[in-house]
C-alpha cells in the first residue's frame, strides 16, 4: 500500500532531495530492472540502454544523471526500501507510478503538496491520521479537514 506523510517530515531515513541523492547512490541494478526501463520510457519518453546509458529523443545519449527527477524519485522509492523519499520531487505524472508502486509494495513517501492521484478508485494510507483514502475527493478532503498542508506564515 502507498503511505503518505503529508506537510513537514523530519525522520533520519527522510531523504528530502532524491535527484541528488539519487545521482549519489542508485546501483546499476536498478537500472536494469523492467520496471525501471518501463518508468523511464513512460515519464521522460527515453529508452534505458544500461546502467549508464539512455537515449533521449530531445537530449541524445545521456548518463542517468540527467533523467528527471520525477522518474530518479520513483526508482528510489521501488529499489530503496530503507528511505522515505519526498515525492514532492516528482509531477502529477508520476502519481499513476506512485499507486502502481504501493499496489505491489508497502511505500511510504512525503508529500508538501495535494497531488492528483488520478479519478480511479485508489487506497492510500495517511499516516498523519491513519486514515485510508479510497479516491481522489476522500484524498483531498481528508488533506483539507485535518489541515496537513498548513502554510507558514511569517
Amino acid at each position: 500500500m502507498l503511505h503518505i506523510i503529508l506537510g513537514d517530515y523530519k525522520g533520519k531515513n527522510y531523504i528530502f532531495d532524491p535527484n541528488t541523492y539519487f545521482d549519489n547512490a542508485y546501483e546499476d541494478e536498478w537500472l536494469t530492472d523492467p520496471l525501471s526501463k518501463e518508468i523511464v520510457r513512460n515519464i521522460d519518453r527515453s529508452e534505458l540502454v544500461g546502467p549508464n546509458l539512455v537515449q533521449s529523443p530531445v537530449l541524445g545519449a545521456i548518463p542517468p544523471s540527467r533523467l528527471s527527477g520525477g522518474v530518479k524519485t520513483l526508482i528510489l522509492i521501488g529499489n530503496d526500501p530503507e528511505h522515505i523519499f519526498n515525492a514532492s520531487a516528482c509531477g502529477e505524472n508520476c502519481a499513476p507510478w506512485l499507486l502502481k508502486l504501493g499496489a505491489m509494495k508497502d511505500i511510504t513517501v512525503r508529500l508538501g503538496y495535494l497531488m492528483h492521484l488520478g479519478n480511479d478508485p485508489f487506497e492510500v494510507d495517511i499516516v498523519n491520521t491513519g486514515k485510508v483514502v479510497r479516491n481522489q475527493t476522500e484524498f483531498v478532503r481528508e488533506v483539507i479537514m485535518q489541515d496537513l498542508l498548513e502554510a507558514e506564515y511569517p
